[in-house]
């Protein structure tokens, strides 16, 4: 069985005393919380006071990013050992506006999964569509390509441990959300295209996750769905009560 998970993405948010302040009043509310994973994205100034914060709790801390080298004259840049040294035991990989606004390519999408794995971090790799892409009826090609690049190398154990995050870009920060019905049909053709690329077991264990303006109200809904494992939280994140809220909402209903 998968257990699901839900990240926030709090991408250029908060300082190291803003999210001090959340995770006091957050992890009150998510303390009996057992039956799902919770990962939290601060900026990457504020990984290891998350980190500290959270160390009694089943919460896990993640980086926003990363580059595939260990170590160089790459300034700015971050490791994968320098986000695990910090605290982090997750990273997400290829978020859309990494990939339009900041050059990621499905090359290096790659690189960074591998370099993740590497460093026994536990990638979050990110796939979809731009609106214009959906409206030529280029979704499935686009997501195939991004699902074969972003794999590629990867044994069918390593597949298995990844976090796949379909984020439609027509729905990041928009308002406007994939219907439950359009989000299973995506993953579940994403779950095909792994079985097809790492095999059949590999595919089932793999979580999908959901992202694109996720919040109380839709929650419930397209966690229900068979092929959904999760969410990818961005401005819903922000704030604790409604993350508290999204949480509960994704809870398995024999709880």
């Amino acid at each position: 069985m998968r257990i699901p998970v839900l990240a926030a993405n709090w991408k250029m948010h908060k300082t190291v005393k803003d999210a001090r302040a959340f995770i006091r009043a957050f992890t009150p509310r998510v303390a009996d919380v057992s039956e799902l994973e919770i990962v939290l994205a601060p900026p990457f100034t504020a990984i290891a006071a998350v980190a500290d914060a959270c160390r009694d709790t089943r919460i896990a801390v993640a980086g926003q990013d990363l580059y595939w080298e260990t170590q160089g004259a790459f300034t700015g840049e971050i490791s994968s050992e320098m986000l695990s040294e910090a605290g982090a035991s997750h990273v997400i990989i290829g978020h859309s506006e990494r990939r339009h606004l900041f050059g990621d390519d499905d090359t290096t999408v790659n690189q960074k999964a591998q370099a993740a794995i590497g460093a026994g971090l536990t990638p979050i790799v990110c796939v979809g569509e731009t609106l214009d892409q959906r409206k030529a009826n280029q979704t499935l090609e686009v997501l195939s390509l991004q699902i074969e690049y972003g794999v590629r190398g990867l044994t069918a154990d390593q597949v298995a441990m990844l976090i796949v995050a379909y984020e439609p870009v027509w729905a990041i920060g928009t308002g406007l959300t994939a219907t439950p019905d359009q989000a299973q049909e995506i993953h579940a053709y994403i779950r095909n295209r792994l079985s097809e690329i790492a095999g059949g077991e590999a595919a089932d264990r793999c979580r999908l996750l959901y992202g694109g303006s996720v919040k109380p109200e839709n929650a419930r809904e397209l966690s229900a769905e068979r092929d959904v494992d999760g969410a990818l939280v961005g401005g819903a994140s922000l704030n604790s009560d409604s993350f508290a809220e999204i949480v509960a909402a994704c809870r398995p209903r024999t709880v």
